[in-house]
């Protein structure tokens, strides 16, 4: 008799990043069911990259990356190289994360089959359908075919109730990227600037929305902070996008203090987060990574989906205003007490055992008995 096979399905590094705990775990179970692991390849280097810190590669890869991709391509490329495995291997399960156009088209492509679908951090919501742009759509389209909904949060779990989703459907697990931070943080010896004296300070800047006058403003802001504090060092890890790039190089390429560095691969990363005091993202995973560290995030974005690491005292949500982002960064690098509250403050995102759910909820799915774990998040 034949094991059932499941699929895992992903395409860019935070899918990577969120789905390898999940994949491992199941990996663990292969007496019990055959586990597959799909790259659509949408950010193939940045993705390699992550997986291999969890000593995986993947099983198959549709290499749909091409120069100057737009969004319509990825989706075309995609949906037709997903449709095409998912006949050839007849999976009974898909499994994708997050909000990214592969894992849009990766529900979409189980829904065309009849196949069911799990969603790795479902129900994160925005107030507009626009922001993040396209990821806001993705996530909330998926939300439509997805057979269970693996929401990391109470407030995820509320968002998808509203929509009419069914409560037999949402499961709260935590969230697989702390999973992944854990895991990553306590097998890595990565060290960063160990001879630089003073404070660090982390910007990563990359969303779509942030592109143009936003990234000018952030960066503008940027070098105002170094300008106040003589101490801090800034580290810019570079998206390889050139319209990221071309801003970052241009505004803060020849300050003696700013260290541009190439992505990192994802232990080393982690580590760079450990090592700063403070960090200025639009990334979604650092609002997440960052509090299980007990490092403050500012978040430059007008919006986001994760309200818990706001309300938990972890992160604030500063926009692009470049006053903003100076009077803020200020404020934590000049009062002892304000910083102090939001590094102590305690990460609302997870307990790192998000993968042991996800996969006895998947396996139960399929009609598997496989050990349940009882520790849930309350």
């Amino acid at each position: 008799m034949h094991k059932p096979i499941l699929m895992c399905v992903v395409g860019t590094r935070p899918d990577a990043i969120k789905t390898a705990p999940v994949y491992l775990e199941l990996k663990a179970y292969e007496h019990l069911v055959e586990s597959v692991l799909v790259s659509t390849g949408q950010h193939r280097e940045m993705l390699d990259q992550a997986l291999g810190a969890f000593g995986i590669e993947a099983d198959f890869s549709l290499n749909i990356m091409r120069h100057g991709q737009t969004l319509s391509e990825i989706t075309e490329r995609g949906l037709h190289g997903l449709d095409k495995l998912l006949g050839q291997l007849e999976p009974q399960f898909v499994i994708a994360q997050g909000d990214t156009t592969t894992t849009f088209v990766a529900g979409l492509a189980a829904f065309y089959r009849r196949i069911p679908f799990g969603h790795i951090e479902a129900g994160l919501r925005t107030d507009t359908i626009w922001d993040p742009f396209p990821e806001e759509f993705n996530r909330r389209a998926v939300s439509l075919v997805a057979s269970q909904h693996y929401a990391p949060t109470k407030l995820a779990q509320k968002n998808l109730e509203t929509e009419g989703i069914s409560c037999g459907k949402i499961f709260i697990t935590g969230n697989t990227g702390i999973d992944a931070v854990q895991y990553v943080g306590s097998n890595s010896t990565d060290t960063w600037f160990e001879d630089w004296p003073g404070r660090v300070i982390l910007l990563t800047t990359h969303r779509r929305e942030n592109w143009g006058e936003p990234q000018i403003r952030i960066a503008e802001a940027a070098a105002a902070i170094l300008d106040r504090f003589e101490d801090v060092l800034l580290v810019v890890p570079m998206h390889r996008n050139p319209k990221v790039r071309e801003v970052l190089e241009k505004i803060l390429g020849c300050h003696p203090r700013v260290r541009m560095i190439e992505p990192p691969a994802y232990s080393a990363f982690v580590q760079l987060m450990k090592r700063a005091t403070l960090i200025l993202s639009d990334s979604g995973g650092v609002q997440e990574e960052a509090p299980a560290f007990g490092i403050p995030v500012l978040i430059l974005r007008d919006t986001t989906e994760r309200p818990e690491g706001i309300k938990s005292g972890n992160a604030v949500l500063v926009g692009t205003d470049k006053e903003q982002i100076v009077l803020q960064s200020t404020l934590l690098l000049s009062d002892k007490t304000a910083y102090e509250k939001m590094a102590r403050a305690v990460s609302p995102y997870g307990d790192g055992r998000a993968a042991l759910r996800i996969r006895y909820l998947a396996l139960m799915h399929l009609g598997i008995e496989s050990p349940e774990e009882a520790m849930w998040t309350s």
